[in-house]
């Protein structure tokens, strides 16, 4: 089979998906078969296969559809605040640190760090490093609609800080996602040259 995967997909592809993910979540990626995925969904092994491709395909669907969802979640926050940099920035991280809280196949990945399952991780580093690409790019063009008092090298300079940021914070909470939301907000804020800068919420 090719590892190519099916650009659009049909009507299964999205639920092929997400039984993938639950089910590397609940017993690890070696556990995932065609053949029980088609079971879990209700519909033949061919069916997977031409949706997905291979088994391969399907782990990049898997994590690419995760990342997705962060991306997703970034933009619909600032969104939300067009007028208000700093209230994005706070929502933005707390959307990503809650949608990561409960995120199946994150926690499947980190499990396999302690001697589990290792085929995804390489799968995970390399798409890791698109997303922080993606991230940036995106975040760099909202940022800059605000017109903050800053050159875009400076801007530039300051999303790479809070994305790498946010991410560490994925993979490696301290604090809840509000309270670390709210700290990297009050960091935006300086970093960004607010002229308003806000009090820790939670402080």
């Amino acid at each position: 089979m090719s590892d190519v995967v099916p650009v659009a997909g049909g009507q299964h592809r999205l639920p092929i998906i997400e039984a993938a993910i639950g089910l590397t979540a609940r017993s690890g990626w070696s556990a995932v078969t065609m053949g029980r995925l088609a079971e879990s969904v209700g519909v033949s092994r061919q069916t997977v296969y031409n949706e997905l491709g291979s088994k391969n395909a399907l782990a990049d669907a898997m994590v690419s559809h995760e990342l997705d969802r962060f991306l997703s979640a970034v933009g619909r926050a600032f969104e939300r605040h067009p007028d208000d940099l700093v209230e994005a920035v706070y929502d933005a991280v707390r959307s990503v640190l809650e949608l990561a809280d409960d995120n199946v196949l994150l926690r499947a990945i980190a499990s396999a760090t302690h001697g589990a399952d290792m085929e995804l991780l390489p799968m995970l580093t390399t798409r890791a490093g698109m997303l922080l690409t993606q991230a940036k790019a995106m975040l760099t063009d909202r940022v800059l609609a605000y017109g903050p008092d800053l050159t875009p090298d400076q801007v530039t300079a300051a999303i790479d800080l809070l994305v790498r940021t946010t991410l560490s914070h994925v993979m490696q909470p301290s604090d809840t996602p509000a309270r670390t939301a709210d700290a990297l907000a009050w960091v935006a804020a300086r970093v960004l040259g607010s002229p308003v800068t806000p009090r820790l919420r939670h402080g």
